[in-house]
């Protein structure tokens, strides 16, 4: 079959090399949920009864109802709410960074979803970029995590902007005054081969004079559109039915 890798979401690695993902505590006496976060191995969450993300609470953390739906070992349950030991961070986090990605996953077919998380990995960058109209608000941090983008290390001043270089100049505060620090140059990849084949390029987004904190994208990198995953077109589409030819999945396309 071979083997696959999807890249977790929340999750973290600890010291012995096992992944752990996080979930909120829920106070043994009071069965409030409380902000308090755990990590856990998947063995040693096999111990406990753990309530999904979107399960509605209170005003006061408690769960609104009586009989809560929780996972235990590998089967789904119904418990009572006094009974539950933690509870999901986010419903994202069962799921990987690239099905996470597709708008109304709860709504696709599981078939669909798979094919839709294969299918983004296989997407080719293209020159002129499009963010999607409708995502899931893990675009950015996809994006900028994925390592394409340019992204500043000091809080500072745009003092130059080219399409080969940025130029970041340190600013701090020092008892109320303004003090200017080094010149920080960014370079950026201009139309170059990759693994693949592909054309990597990284285009600025910031302008000359503008303030930029530590961590805020100074370039697009291949496939991305102002910081955001830009994977593909906005298609603009006309659905009609055309004498029964498009029944079920065939679609006509006109030329």
């Amino acid at each position: 079959i071979g083997l696959i890798n999807s890249l977790s979401t929340f999750a973290r690695v600890n010291e012995y090399g096992f992944i752990e993902t996080p979930y909120r505590r829920v106070d043994p006496e009071t069965g409030v949920v409380t902000d308090q976060i755990d990590y856990l191995t998947a063995d040693e969450e096999e111990n406990y009864l753990i309530a999904q993300a979107n399960e509605p609470l209170t005003e006061d953390g408690h769960f609104v109802s009586e009989e809560i739906t929780v996972r235990s070992r590998e089967d789904v349950i119904t418990v009572s709410r006094d009974r539950i030991d933690y509870m999901d961070v986010s419903p994202k986090q069962v799921v990987s960074v690239a099905t996470a990605l597709i708008p109304f996953l709860e709504n696709d077919d599981a078939n669909r979803a798979l094919m839709g998380s294969n299918m983004q990995r296989q997407a080719v960058p293209l020159l002129v970029t499009d963010s999607p109209f409708v995502g899931t608000g893990m675009e950015y941090q996809a994006a900028k995590d994925s390592g394409v983008c340019v992204v500043s290390k000091h809080n500072g001043v745009v003092e130059r902007v080219t399409a080969r270089e940025i130029w970041v100049r340190e600013e701090a505060v020092v008892d109320g005054q303004v003090v200017k620090g080094n010149i920080h140059k960014y370079k950026l990849i201009k139309f170059a081969r990759s693994n693949q084949n592909t054309c990597l390029n990284q285009r600025p987004i910031v302008r000359e004079g503008d303030r930029v904190k530590v961590g805020d994208i100074l370039a697009d990198g291949p496939a991305t559109q102002k910081g955001e995953l830009a994977l593909g077109r906005n298609v603009l589409v006309a659905f009609m039915t055309w004498e029964g030819y498009n029944y079920e999945d065939a679609i006509l396309i006109s030329e």
